[in-house]
């Protein structure tokens, strides 16, 4: 690992939480924030969202959580869901509205997550939740309010090897999402962030977007 190269990734950080992006990024965070408000519907919506992010985009995730809405992924039947998600353009229709029905067993999420930490919650829900990865439980997690794991997807990767603080995985098993995210919590030490607030940052100087 380059020194001054990981230094610049690090100074680079620090430069935008004293730029107009740190409102944007304050903005958002406290949206997943308020989900502790909020009822297991729309937590069940954010997990949807999650689950349709899977090998597609963010942008096409919330286009269609906000046509389905909390109670089209609660109670369509799942051919209907599947049209809706053919006509909304996701690519694997299919296979997404198979794993939103099986996920309607655990429509009480809020109640199940909120009793454990960020990494416990995400096990959990790698585990019981079919079509949920490492990166998309802790995308949920982020969503909903939690900001102790990191979600480590095509963009995060990209910043980490273009600083050398990483060299890009062949492939992402659990051992090595798990040596990245420590990676990240260096850095969010360094920078006087959390996970959550960090991969904002991150996301936002790869794609220019703050998303959720």
């Amino acid at each position: 690992m380059n020194v001054a190269v990981e230094l610049d990734l690090e100074k680079k950080v620090k430069e935008l939480k004293k730029s107009e992006v740190a409102i944007l990024v304050k903005k958002r965070l406290i949206e997943f924030e308020s989900f502790k408000y909020k009822p297991s519907e729309d937590w069940f919506s954010e997990l949807c969202f999650c689950i349709l992010t899977a090998n597609s985009s963010a942008t096409l995730g919330i286009k269609i959580q906000d046509a389905i809405g909390s109670d089209g992924f609660l109670c369509l039947p799942q051919e209907k869901l599947e049209q809706r998600l053919k006509e909304l353009g996701h690519r694997f229709y299919s296979i997404r509205a198979e794993f939103i029905v099986k996920a309607r067993k655990h429509r009480d999420v809020k109640n199940i997550v909120s009793d454990f930490e960020g990494k416990k919650a995400r096990a959990w829900l790698v585990e019981n939740i079919k079509g949920l990865g490492m990166k998309e439980a802790s995308h949920f997690l982020r969503n909903v309010g939690f900001k102790d794991v990191s979600i480590i997807d095509r963009h995060i990767l990209s910043v980490l090897c273009d600083y050398e603080m990483i060299e890009e995985p062949r492939t992402m098993t659990p051992k090595r999402y798990e040596e990245i995210e420590k990676v990240l919590e260096k850095l969010a030490e360094q920078t006087d962030t959390n996970l959550a607030e960090l991969d904002l940052y991150l996301w936002y100087m790869k794609t220019g977007k703050i998303l959720k």
